[in-house]
């Protein structure tokens, strides 16, 4: 390795230290992006976030992928069995600090929020070219975001097969209007309301939403106390650790009972941590009412 690369990056971690690990929302971006001039097809990608990790995973050819994030591999990530399996066979993590990328010397570099608000800005001056992920706030959007990752990507028509099925397992939805007020709960005791991409999959899903007010807001309580929904949608369960979350509402006894008490669909964290293609297996799940049998 060469003096000059090894200063470049000193230079650049110095710079970039205090950006590691930040997820901070004004560190994503609206609309999938490209920073320098990659390649029409990369050879060294390496991906920084798990929300990256999932298009890289997804659409890329094992051999040209160099490394992806610590995450990648978890339970909430979609892609954790393709990663788990790639990673046995050498697949390398990397935490998103400038000096652990740049040394593996990567000809594109994937992220979402990985490295902080400033990490397109610092890879472009270290010469990397930066595929950010754009923020998909609704279905129209994860279908847009899609189709720019699999061109950024070199695989354009990778992402339009994906946009298909998406919309072919849309189409093919068998809507059951039976039981048509559903519920979003979380371990956090937060749902979500009217503008949200919750609202549309449960639209989508032929239910009504419970929570009738936009935007994230705590669960109910005091509505839930003399009117229930119809069904529940249980997000997070199997991703969440409950017992960190000493305050939340979803503590409170009469949150407890609507998920004892009521038909539940749980919806794997997973499927919800990043808006992506997957959104779809959790709108298939409440179309179909794939209530759980005892307790989540």
């Amino acid at each position: 390795m060469n003096l000059q690369y090894v200063i470049s990056i000193i230079f650049i971690g110095l710079a970039f230290s205090g950006c590691d690990n930040t997820r901070a929302v004004n560190s994503y971006v609206s609309e999938p992006s490209i920073s320098g001039t990659p390649s029409p097809q990369p050879q060294r990608i390496v991906s920084l976030d798990y929300c990256a990790d999932q298009y890289v995973l997804k659409m890329v050819e094992p051999h040209r992928i160099l490394a992806v994030s610590p995450d990648a591999d978890k339970p909430f990530s979609y892609m954790q069995e393709q990663a788990e399996a790639l990673k046995a066979q050498g697949l390398k993590s990397v935490r998103s600090s400038a000096e652990d990328v740049l040394i593996l010397k990567p000809d594109l570099v994937v992220r979402s929020y990985g490295g902080g608000p400033n990490a397109a800005k610092f890879f472009e001056q270290a010469g990397v070219p930066v595929l950010n992920v754009g923020w998909a706030g609704d279905l129209a959007g994860i279908k847009r975001v899609t189709r720019e990752m699999a061109k950024g990507l070199g695989v354009p028509q990778h992402g339009e097969d994906i946009v298909s099925d998406m919309e072919a397992r849309l189409k093919a939805l068998d809507i059951n209007i039976e039981g048509n007020r559903a519920l979003y709960m979380t371990p956090s005791g937060v749902t979500s309301g009217p503008g949200s991409l919750v609202d549309e999959m449960l639209t989508a899903a032929g239910l009504e939403n419970f929570q009738s007010e936009p935007g994230w807001r705590s669960l109910p309580l005091e509505r839930l106390a003399y009117e229930q929904p119809d069904m529940v949608a249980a997000a997070f369960f199997d991703t969440n650790d409950r017992s960190r979350d000493k305050w939340s509402a979803m503590r409170h006894p009469i949150a407890k009972a609507q998920i004892n008490t009521l038909p539940t669909v749980a919806i794997s964290g997973a499927v919800m941590s990043c808006g992506g293609w997957f959104t779809v297996d959790g709108i298939e799940a409440l179309a179909s009412r794939q209530y759980i049998e005892g307790d989540l």
